[in-house]
């Protein structure tokens, strides 16, 4: 096909597969290849954020069971480990600190300790309570040059035996 001239531009004739050159091709590719690397960073920090929460869930629910044992039981702090260590399949979580046992007054704060059978500010005579915690330290995937990981999650309860 031949191309007609029409005042100073060439154009090409309908139908034709012969044009000018399209210098565009393999951009998308370029685009791709710069993109995938952000995107897989991002992707790999929400699998740690999520992998972290979990675990962390994990936590509180084992201390959740070793408060459970303790209400039902009393204290026994080796049952309460026992506990604490096998309430979720995950590996590594601990009883530590061990749960301890002491008396105490409740106030707007949280329990302040007192004697046992002492009176607390209400009049009342204080409370025995039972600590219960639990860890696990975190491992990340993938190291990360710069942040203070790994860390150690912790979660920590408070029941009142009587």
């Amino acid at each position: 096909m031949s191309a007609i001239k029409i005042g100073s531009k060439n154009h090409r004739e309908i139908g034709s597969t012969q044009g000018p050159r399209d210098h565009t091709t393999g951009t998308a590719a370029i685009e791709f290849a710069l993109a995938v690397p952000v995107l897989l960073v991002l992707l790999m920090g929400v699998v740690e954020v999520g992998f972290a929460m979990y675990q962390a869930m994990q936590v509180y629910n084992s201390v959740e069971a070793g408060t459970v044992y303790a209400a039902k039981n009393g204290f026994d702090p080796a049952g309460i480990a026992a506990a604490v260590v096998n309430a979720s399949g995950t590996q590594g979580i601990t009883a530590t600190p061990a749960p301890e046992n002491f008396c105490g007054c409740p106030d707007a704060g949280g329990i302040v300790a007192a004697a046992c059978g002492s009176p607390c500010a209400d009049g009342n005579p204080s409370g025995e309570y039972v600590r219960i915690s639990a860890a696990l330290s975190h491992e990340t995937i993938l190291p990360y040059p710069g942040l203070p990981l790994p860390a150690t999650l912790t979660a920590q309860s408070i029941i009142r035996l009587n």
